[in-house]
């Protein structure tokens, strides 16, 4: 998702956006371990915008996903094919002592997207926001289109090694956009999210605000509606493929902080889910900006009691009371770690430590903008995370 400030507030975006680089670039390398509630952070790097790797300007990075097979991670770009053709970085992360130290992030490979038909998508097509990878050697790419130009958002199955598209799942009617803008995903606010259970068999995406027909989008005081939307890939085991769209549930996003907003024009939304089991348990990510910087919550997320709401096309013209969203409960205010947080959009586990902890990993989508930096960040969960978030103490806001 890429930020949209008003002109008139550009000069205190600088002076807030320079802050914060002379904050991070003191945090750059900070190693020591910080303890929160069950998660520990062990370490970030950075990534300088402006950064080139085989003729692409690495930034964007607005999802990622990781593989343990070959220890490493694929990024999609949300680029939109202007500096360079839709892509994926694959990249290693140096976890081996513990912690990430400045330095530890490597660059191997970027991959090109392609259509079905091996053509390079053209600019503006794509808005590659979400990732998340198969277990046959391929990914999925949440694409949230254009609304201005009647772009619907896609997500395809594309080839780990070339790129291509080798399918693309159905897009439900409701998320849609219209000429009339009467329904479906507003404009920069579609499908940043997406994740696949460990059994494979189910994929998950969500909105990152309210579709036009389910409410407002996110304004200061207020959050928003989002929908989830949950895919069966497979029935019959995995060699049957299904690909439809199964259920669908409401997500209410946590309001936006009005801190030094005056023009309004500031984002908050729901920008990742992590699939933590087969059983409807994730972790979710929620990014704001209200002008000064970026707030970043990390919850438990479960649908278990929550609504199954793929009849309803338009959550305003049913009974509201009569909908239950899904449960939360907040793990992590990363203002209560002590580092100066980016652009924070995406999230992925990564590899098991040496002392026998689960990690977690975050990552920034830097908008391509000089006042900001694609960072990552690495934290450390206790060893029974996965079974036992959903009774994990939580960090209070």
């Amino acid at each position: 998702m890429q930020l949209i400030i008003d002109k008139s507030w550009r000069l205190i975006t600088i002076c807030c956006g320079i802050l914060t680089i002379l904050v991070l670039i003191f945090f750059t390398g900070f190693a020591a371990s910080e303890q929160v509630g069950d998660i520990e952070f062990i370490g970030q790097d950075i990534l300088p915008t402006g950064t080139i790797f085989q003729n692409t300007e690495v930034g964007g990075l607005s999802g990622i996903t990781y593989d343990a097979t070959n220890d490493v991670y694929y990024g999609i770009s949300d680029d939109q094919g202007r500096k360079a053709p839709a892509r994926f970085y694959t990249f290693k992360i140096n976890l081996s002592q513990g912690q990430l130290k400045k330095g530890g992030i490597s660059i191997l490979k970027v991959t090109t997207l392609s259509n079905e038909n091996g053509t390079i998508f053209p600019p503006g097509i794509t808005d590659t926001e979400g990732i998340a990878l198969t277990n046959r050697n391929s990914l999925f790419i949440a694409s949230e289109g254009n609304v201005k130009q009647l772009i619907d958002p896609f997500i395809p199955e594309i080839s780990l090694n070339s790129g291509k598209a080798i399918n693309k799942l159905p897009i439900p009617p409701k998320f849609l956009p219209d000429k009339d803008q009467q329904q479906g995903i507003r404009n920069n606010l579609g499908f940043e999210s997406l994740t696949i259970t460990p059994d494979q068999k189910t994929l998950f995406t969500a909105t990152e605000n309210a579709l036009i027909q389910d409410g407002t989008s996110t304004k200061p005081g207020t959050g928003t509606r989002c929908r989830i939307l949950q895919y069966d890939l497979f029935s019959n085991g995995y060699t049957q493929p299904r690909y439809r769209p199964a259920k669908e549930f409401l997500y209410e996003t946590e309001p936006i902080t009005p801190i030094l907003n005056i023009s309004g024009k500031f984002a908050s939304g729901l920008t990742d889910l992590l699939a933590l089991d087969n059983q409807g348990n994730f972790l979710s990510l929620e990014r704001s900006f209200n002008g000064w910087g970026f707030t970043v919550l990390l919850f438990h997320t479960s649908l278990k009691n929550a609504s199954e709401i793929q009849g309803i096309d338009s959550l305003l013209a049913f009974d509201q009371q009569k909908i239950k969203p899904v449960g939360k409960k907040l793990l992590l205010n990363l203002q209560k770690v002590n580092i100066a947080v980016d652009n924070i959009e995406g999230l992925s586990l990564g590899p098991i430590l040496p002392d026998g902890h689960p990690t977690l990993i975050l990552v920034s989508d830097n908008n391509f903008n000089q006042l900001q930096r694609t960072q990552i960040l690495a934290f450390k969960l206790k060893p029974d995370f996965v079974t036992a978030t959903e009774n994990a103490s939580p960090v209070q806001l």
